[in-house]
């Protein structure tokens, strides 16, 4: 059993070390350092000109701590053919789900610590000093591990495993580590929720119901009611705009923005994939190269409306007016020299994807 779980977690660690080299690029990389060299600097200045007032800081270490404390799960590497296969040995399996809460609460208490300690200089400098900054890191620690004991009760019943309760709790869990790492490429194995918001029906009357414009309309019913994919959209364009409200230096908060534009936009690439599994799309009369050129004005269509929005805010917060062209600039990028290109490198992985699968089925 225990070889069993192993073999799990090594292929799954295995997968996300593989999704890795795309999310650590250099590109990521560099903007991640400039990121935190901002946030070291913004954080000394204010150590150094500390505010009377203490309340607002208070407030955003209380609020932080919530956040850090619910942050965690326990990671069982159950399976759904497990209540069914491995039903025979559930002692066992109760034995591997206290084992692996011990874990997961280890691991968790030590990335709760690494964050707190970061909170260590606001307590000396309102005064608190340090026995009372050690007293508050453990009872944060032990509310994390009644959490954890509480997450781990529900695992079981008066009559035994929970089977289904431990599998979608770990599915959950891998979702959220699969939908990060969707951010910066394809990923496979994520779940999509689908859900027609008939209050954004309108919008679909944007794209005319004509032959012509088939994947337009297909691809922007699909956006429209995919529940990841919309969702994603509205976060990402939040984080912009929070980032152009508060990040003082208009230079910084346009590169910040540029990151997530091109990130919204790489998400939507996935749009691609909306219909692979109705064959009947193939049958439709339409040129070759149809599906791309529908793709690609459904992206540029909801990319643009993302910028445009950019744009007027930017107007209202930025007091450099010249990074508005910057943004404008790197979002014309975008949509011209970028956008054009990305369809025709997914169409060939499609493509070697559907020949490798006809070839196993006719083996």
């Amino acid at each position: 059993m225990k070889d069993l779980f192993l073999k799990r977690k090594q292929a799954f660690r295995k997968e996300c070390v593989g999704y890795l080299r795309y999310v650590l690029n250099d590109h990521f990389v560099l903007f991640l350092l400039v990121l935190l060299g901002f946030l070291a600097y913004q954080y000394s200045q204010l150590l150094q000109d500390f505010p009377e007032n203490h309340w607002p800081i208070l407030l955003f270490v209380g609020i932080t701590s919530v956040l850090l404390l619910l942050w965690g799960g326990i990671a069982t590497y159950m399976e759904a053919p497990d209540k069914l296969f491995l039903l025979v040995g559930e002692e066992e399996i109760k034995l591997h789900l206290k084992r692996q809460t011990g874990i997961s609460l280890v691991f968790w208490l030590f990335v709760q610590t690494l964050f707190l300690l970061l909170f260590a200089p606001l307590f000396l400098a309102m005064g608190y000093g340090l026995p009372v900054f050690l007293v508050y890191v453990l009872l944060l620690g032990v509310g994390k591990y009644f959490l954890f004991r509480q997450k781990a009760s529900k695992f079981f019943t008066e009559t035994g495993l929970d089977w289904d309760y431990v599998i979608s709790q770990e599915s959950k869990r891998k979702q959220v580590l699969l939908r990060f790492f969707a951010l910066f490429t394809q990923v496979k194995g994520i779940s999509n929720s689908v859900k027609r918001r008939t209050y954004l029906d309108f919008i679909l009357k944007a794209v005319q119901k004509v032959p012509g414009k088939i994947w337009q309309n297909l691809y922007l019913r699909s956006y429209l009611r995919n529940g990841d994919l919309f969702a994603l959209s509205l976060r990402l364009l939040l984080l912009s705009l929070l980032a152009q409200i508060f990040i003082e230096q208009a230079w910084i908060a346009t590169a910040v923005v540029v990151l997530f534009n091109y990130l919204l936009l790489f998400q939507l690439l996935a749009l691609y994939h909306a219909f692979d599994y109705q064959y009947l799309t193939q049958l439709f009369p339409l040129d070759k190269g149809q599906k791309e050129k529908g793709l690609q004005a459904v992206v540029r269509g909801l990319t643009s409306f993302v910028l445009l929005v950019e744009l007027v805010v930017g107007l209202v917060t930025f007091q450099e007016k010249l990074a508005l062209l910057a943004l404008l600039g790197a979002g014309l990028v975008l949509l011209v020299l970028y956008l054009p290109y990305c369809p025709a490198d997914i169409k060939k992985e499609v493509e070697f994807s559907l020949s490798q699968l006809l070839l196993f089925s006719i083996r």
